[in-house]
């Protein structure tokens, strides 16, 4: 498939470049009995182009993620005793955000008193960009004054059925009206929306955008993780949060078709996607 002409590219990759060059991503994710939500977007982040990514999950599960993959940092942070994130783990991120140039956060949180306080606190006080997704979307549904709060760019990944509970409207109202809805709530909370599903919607309430790669075989757990990481990737790469959406929704969802070329739609699984990536990049870069 030959990239369309409007399809944004990150900044071009110096030969005198490092990974400072490249950013640094920071991920909080993860929950006992989850840990695989922090490893796909790890990989994803990764793979997207980020000099350092840098896991934050909770303490119990850090040994799993912390062996899944190599190339990445891992920190722990405070859970309860459930295995999920506690309060506290606010105070935590906020110090290891100091050192990143982009964050993600939802990924395998769960939804308690305290994600949903954590939620809040990233969007408001992170002073980077930040891609919410999964539980982070579930966490802030009825705190939707938060968003104006924002003092940088704020992404959200959600698929319809989380579209719908930040809406408060059934996810047939939310299928039947994807662009519209997704655009009017781009501009209403001044955030960039990604809407997942066929024919994923990119907007930032002005412009629509809608992703024409990707196939049903990617209907299966773990491969919004992946992109969350992915989005971070490129964020953190200085690219415009419009920009990074649309170019990590292209991203994927030709990892996607790659797979399924070799796989097929029904064995593609989410830990495809990052062993595609390189193949996606080739194409879009034009080295294919």
């Amino acid at each position: 498939m030959r990239p369309p002409d409007d399809l944004p590219l990150p900044p071009p990759r110096p030969a005198d470049s490092n990974k400072g060059t490249y950013g640094r991503v920071l991920i909080a994710a993860g929950s006992r009995g989850m840990s695989g939500a922090a490893v796909l977007s790890g990989l994803g982040a990764l793979r997207g182009g980020a000099g350092l990514v840098e896991l934050a999950v909770p303490e119990g599960i850090l040994p799993i993620v912390a062996a899944a993959e190599p190339c990445w940092l891992t920190t722990p942070l405070p859970e309860d005793d459930e295995g999920r994130l506690a309060a506290a783990a606010g105070d935590a991120l906020a110090r290891r955000w100091e050192a990143a140039s982009a964050v993600a956060c939802g990924p395998g949180w769960g939804v308690t008193e305290a994600t949903r306080g954590l939620a809040r606190r990233l969007v408001e006080s992170c002073p980077l960009p930040l891609v919410v997704d999964a539980d982070g979307l579930n966490a802030l549904v009825g705190q939707g004054d938060a968003w104006k709060r924002a003092p940088a760019p704020r992404i959200i990944t959600p698929h319809p059925g989380e579209f719908a509970r930040l809406c408060g409207i059934a996810v047939a109202d939310v299928q039947a009206d994807r662009a519209a809805l997704a655009q009017r709530f781009a501009g209403e909370q001044g955030i960039v929306v990604v809407l997942k599903g066929h024919g994923t919607v990119v907007t930032d309430g002005e412009s629509l955008w809608i992703n024409p790669t990707g196939n049903p075989g990617m209907s299966t757990g773990g491969t919004g993780d992946v992109l969350t990481g992915l989005t971070a990737a490129l964020l953190a790469q200085r690219m415009s949060p419009l920009d990074a959406a649309k170019l990590a929704v292209y991203l994927q969802g030709l990892a996607g078709d790659l797979a399924a070329d070799e796989l097929s739609q029904p064995g593609l699984i989410a830990s495809d996607l990052p062993r595609f990536l390189g193949a996606a990049w080739k194409i879009v870069l034009g080295q294919a």
